[in-house]
């Protein structure tokens, strides 16, 4: 084994809490609009499975509504009721028994980009029928042609707090490992931290610390329902990207407030806040810059994302100390077994293949072997 494979950061182990994964290669959330019911399913097994034993660090699962109406579409997963546990129990079991990786979930509630298609047949677009109501900060479309939102009041608020601290008491029931929150891409957390789509002018809305009372209240459910030790990270839009939106200025200053009510990382993305305000695809490593500021200035772990591809990009990023972690989406939709196949490119001896997938050599060619050892023995 050469010293750049010896010492490479992507397969160092790293600590979160009591959480410690085998190496820095994180599965990025990814929906599969699946589901029954909220229920996964085969699919989501195999799609979160392989990916286990492809070699990752920490898989995470796709955003589940933690309640049906916080669901993006009908066919996203959920954690709003007992039985959904049964089926990501079976997820978890297969994830730690087959695999060194870790696996966790990211909760999630849609807000005003819920009741919409699967991506394939047109992202944020409403549902042909079977619509359901849906609920935001502000009682403002997400795009032409979207619902006009419930604005929501106390009540409502309570309700969806309560509901997140109890899909966490379910997350745990299921044997994961940890949560991420959803807290980007103009989704119900997100939207509350945004100007752009929180107008209200009570205390959840006007300056920065009132429009993160709401997420830091879902922070403070999740976080009392879950062990000292099993870490929380939130996923945050950097930058609304827009003109009069969040900028990542404040995300040092949310990052910093999610640090000080219990959170253990930051995954720094950016975008999305309304559909008119699509940022375009990152650059190779566009949204780095944002987890290396948040990361130095907020004193915070981070998790970088954002067309992040080759095994040089991602020892770079950990190498410079721009992040902790490196989640990776469509690299790990392109080769499950990314993982173990940068092992190969760094020239590590063992790569941590499964047992079975490991070459032995052909039976014929053993015997050919000992027969001519016997020939010159003879």
């Amino acid at each position: 084994m050469n010293d750049i494979a010896d010492t490479s950061p992507i397969f160092s182990p790293y600590k979160l809490r009591d959480l410690e994964l085998p190496n820095r290669v994180v599965v990025s959330p990814m929906c599969q609009y699946s589901a029954e019911e909220g229920t996964p399913n085969d699919w989501h097994l195999v799609h979160l499975g392989s990916r286990a034993v492809g070699g990752a660090g920490l898989i995470i699962a796709e955003m589940s509504g933690v309640s049906p109406i916080g669901r993006i579409t009908p066919g996203c997963t959920g954690m709003y009721v007992d039985a959904h546990v049964e089926g990501w129990r079976r997820i978890t079991d297969f994830v730690h028994k087959r695999s060194d990786a870790k696996i966790g979930i990211q909760l999630g509630h849609a807000g005003r980009k819920a009741s919409t298609k699967p991506l394939w047949q047109g992202q944020n677009q409403p549902l042909d029928s079977g619509n359901w109501k849906i609920i935001a900060a502000s009682a403002e479309a997400y795009g032409e042609g979207n619902q006009v939102p419930q604005a929501m009041d106390q009540s409502m608020i309570d309700e969806v707090v309560a509901q997140f601290g109890k899909a966490a008491e379910r997350v745990v029931e299921a044997g994961f490992d940890m949560i991420e929150i959803h807290g980007a891409h103009g989704y119900l957390i997100s939207g509350f931290m945004s100007p752009i789509s929180n107008k209200r002018n009570d205390d959840y809305g006007g300056d920065l610390p009132n429009r993160m009372r709401f997420p830091l209240q879902v922070v403070d459910s999740i976080r009392a329902a879950l062990p000292d030790g099993m870490p929380l990270g939130v996923r945050i839009s950097a930058t609304d990207g827009v003109e009069g939106g969040n900028t990542d200025d404040d995300a040092v200053k949310t990052s910093r407030m999610f640090k000080d009510h219990g959170v253990d990382y930051i995954t720094a993305s950016a975008g999305g806040i309304a559909g008119w305000s699509m940022i375009p695809r990152p650059e190779p490593l566009g949204y780095v810059p944002f987890a290396r500021r948040i990361k130095h200035e907020a004193s915070i772990a981070t998790m970088a994302v954002g067309n992040i591809n080759t095994v040089e990009e991602v020892e770079g990023i950990l190498r410079q100390g721009d992040a902790d972690l490196v989640a990776l989406a469509r690299g790990h939709l392109r080769d499950s077994y990314w993982s173990l196949h940068a092992t190969q490119e760094l020239g590590m001896r063992d790569g941590g293949w499964p047992d079975q997938y490991v070459a032995v050599p052909r039976q014929d060619s053993l015997w050919r072997k000992d027969r001519n050892a016997a020939g010159e023995s003879a």
